[in-house]
């Protein structure tokens, strides 16, 4: 029996398991915290909230996401959208 490969376009989840091995010690550490995660091919977010409880993102961007942002914002190669030198 064949097993079907079906392409991911999203992960979520509303928590993250972070698995860490102390360096010194080399004893390993799990934590369940509570912080949302969203991964798609632009890269990775994590959504949780500050010291304060106010909102807070950080985004992790693919090489792809940061190619398509330089190319918005004139940063990219020098050619015109059909490939042709400017």
């Amino acid at each position: 029996m064949e097993r079907e490969t079906t392409a991911v376009d999203k992960i979520e989840a509303d928590s993250i398991i972070i698995e860490i091995t102390d360096k010194y010690t080399r004893k390993v550490y799990r934590r369940d915290v509570p912080i949302r995660y969203l991964e798609t091919d632009n890269g990775i977010v994590l959504i949780g909230e500050d010291i304060e409880g106010r909102p807070s993102h950080i985004n992790l961007l693919s090489g792809t996401a940061l190619e398509k942002i330089n190319a918005l914002i004139g940063k990219g190669p020098d050619q015109g959208r059909c490939g042709s030198e400017k």
